[in-house]
């Protein structure tokens, strides 16, 4: 069977660092820090104070009020992204079958605010017996972002949410990826949200020492492969892409950002949370991406990073970069998004691969911020180009985009320039 060439139609954004794609990619090129301290609730008696939170997003302004009442804050990220995507792709205008466009969204965890609060309130007045609210499982459930987006758009495609923790939204990619290049669906809507800056999303990260605590710089607190990096910094928001069949997208006019031409999955089938130390899945899963693509390492010229600032996942990552590119590796430009972005969980990846389009379009690598001149780690290697505190231009035709979540899941995509 002959798979059809898939291309990135539309983009859409709502980050710590930007409310729209073109405001986020600015701040990522500038090297600006979305972290600050927590304004969802009183993080006051919490180990971690800060947070890469959504700015200025007022629920009102997207949703009436009745709407309002059926999304948790995760679904109304998501639901904002993809408007955006699916009004720069211009996706319900003429030459689309919407019987073949699908949704395939994803969510780390879902609406952990909305069962917090659920549970919460049935705590505090048990004696009263069950009292719930009708809206609460559609509200928390994690595939209900999918549901959104294609009933307000009647798309009657493939529709599904991908779950597993922070490489969520690069499954839902490839999903989309595949249903494209096999035939089934002329477009698809992909990507990943996640609102889990809430007690229980913090409180649990925090108690498994997950989060970094320099609650006196939040703004550096997210320093990948620093020797002082101590935890991930959570954010929050949302991503989403337009996947279409080239000749589909040709037929109707549509811009076209680069093209998707490959997917790995892995798993490190090691522990529940923890890396492999030796990054078998890391590399397992770049090795299956550039298969898929039928491209060799050297023909990769940047790599977004997983790259979470934790001591032990930095290094596996940059190990296993090592044994699959070889001498290429210090030839690639790499960079962590994260160190402005936070970790948006089950929304990294596609927020991620977005700014990978981004930076094939405009020929920049955004940088890994908040690296300070001699706070190196003896087991990282220094001559590999982490892209440390301020954007590179170079030619860049070719992105791998690395996601690796808790139960060892993986997942990478390439994408590279468009070209006839």
């Amino acid at each position: 069977m002959e798979l059809k060439r898939v291309v990135v139609t539309g983009l859409g954004a709502l980050t710590p660092i930007g409310n729209d794609v073109e405001t986020t990619w600015e701040n990522a090129k500038n090297g600006v820090s979305g972290a600050g301290p927590i304004t969802h609730f009183d993080a006051s008696k919490f180990k971690t104070q800060f947070a890469c939170e959504v700015k200025d997003f007022d629920p009102s302004q997207h949703f009436d009020r009745k709407k309002a009442r059926t999304l948790d804050l995760y679904a109304m990220y998501a639901l904002v992204a993809a408007n955006q995507a699916i009004e720069d792709a211009g996706l319900e205008g003429e030459g689309v079958d919407k019987n073949r466009v699908g949704v395939i969204f994803a969510a780390g965890i879902g609406g952990l605010h909305t069962f917090e609060e659920e549970a919460g309130y049935y705590a505090q007045h048990a004696d009263q017996g069950p009292k719930y609210n009708p809206f609460f499982i559609p509200k928390m459930i994690a595939d209900i972002a999918a549901g959104h987006i294609s009933i307000d758009h009647g798309f009657r495609g493939p529709n599904f949410g991908t779950v597993s923790a922070c490489a969520s939204s690069n499954n839902a990619l490839i999903d989309a990826f595949n249903y494209v290049r096999l035939g089934m669906a002329d477009a698809i809507v992909a990507g990943g949200a996640e609102a889990a800056v809430y007690p229980a999303g913090v409180g649990g990260f925090n108690s498994m020492k997950a989060l970094s605590t320099r609650n006196d710089d939040p703004k550096g607190a997210s320093r990948p492969f620093s020797g002082s990096r101590d935890g991930f910094v959570i954010g929050e928001g949302a991503a989403a892409l337009v996947l279409e069949e080239l000749e589909h997208a040709k037929a109707r006019g549509a811009h076209i950002y680069a093209e998707i031409v490959g997917g790995g999955m892995s798993a490190d089938a090691y522990h529940i949370t923890a890396t492999h130390p030796e990054g078998l899945g890391a590399r397992l899963v770049m090795e299956n991406a550039l298969r898929d693509a039928g491209m060799k390492p050297e023909d990769i010229d940047y790599i977004n990073l997983h790259g979470t600032s934790t001591p032990v996942g930095d290094i596996s990552e940059a190990q296993a970069i090592k044994e699959v590119f070889g001498d290429h590796a210090y030839k690639m430009s790499l960079s962590s998004t994260k160190s402005m972005t936070g970790h948006l969980l089950g929304a990294a990846g596609a927020l991620e691969a977005l700014l990978s389009i981004k930076a094939i379009n405009d020929n920049i690598v955004p940088p890994t911020i908040n690296h300070e001149e001699g706070d190196n780690d003896p087991k990282v290697d220094y001559n590999l180009d982490f892209t440390f505190n301020k954007a590179k231009e170079r030619e860049i035709n070719a992105v791998l985009s690395n996601t690796f979540g808790f139960g060892g899941h993986n997942a990478a995509v390439i994408m590279k320039k468009y070209k006839e």
